[in-house]
């Protein structure tokens, strides 16, 4: 018994039946143990579905060697897309998860810190960085959704990482976060206009649009 069966258990049960249906019990039974030997892995059903949730990024490729940012960018999400269509109840679990937390999962903010750093190691500024972070939203992990839900009010993270720590295990994240300017009131995340940010996504696809219409 490892934290690691246990959540491949919790993973293609959830491919079964779906997530909802999802239970100790049932992933107890797949494993033909008691589920009192689970809480040793995991302590309750929201570190279950944090742990999935880490466990099916980790089935996203790395970025393609030697590949310039476009390339790498568009396989490391078609990767995520492909690992979502094998999992259709994840985009709604990772969604809630995001929002009940006050960070993503250490897995998924290790791939989006490897995907700023892909942009970054491409020649985007921080700033450029941070409006195509907003542009690509969600469809990093995958599916069409803002990333980020930073709602005001949330108690503090007990077990959240000191600025020091964030800097070492993020950097990318954490030199993005230091370079935008804050707007407490916006509704896309602390630190973004949001006028500006919904601009700025439907210029850049209209402007896509305009080029694939122009196009032989």
């Amino acid at each position: 018994m490892s934290r690691g069966r246990v959540l491949a258990a919790a993973v293609a049960l959830a491919d079964e039946g779906g997530v909802d249906a999802l239970s100790m019990r049932k992933i107890a039974q797949a494993l033909g143990v008691v589920p009192m030997a689970l809480y040793k892995h995991v302590a309750n059903k929201n570190e279950l579905l944090d742990g999935m949730i880490d466990a099916l990024v980790g089935e996203i490729d790395p970025p393609v060697a030697d590949a310039d940012w476009r390339t790498a960018v568009r396989g490391r999400v078609l990767s995520a897309r492909r690992m979502l269509l094998r999992h259709p109840w994840a985009p709604e679990v990772i969604e809630s998860r995001i929002k009940a937390r006050t960070a993503p999962t250490p897995a998924v903010m290790e791939y989006l810190d490897s995907m700023i750093g892909i942009f970054r190691a491409g020649g985007f500024s921080l700033d450029l960085t941070h409006h195509a972070m907003h542009v690509m939203g969600s469809r990093l992990l995958g599916f069409s959704q803002e990333l980020f839900s930073d709602s005001a009010g949330r108690a503090p993270d007990p077990d959240a990482l000191s600025p020091e720590e964030m800097a070492a295990r993020y950097p990318h994240i954490t030199a993005l976060a230091m370079a935008v300017a804050h707007d407490r009131d916006s509704v896309v995340g602390s630190g973004c206009d949001d006028q500006f940010e919904f601009e700025f996504a439907l210029d850049l696809t209209l402007d896509g649009l305009e080029r694939l219409l122009r196009a032989p």
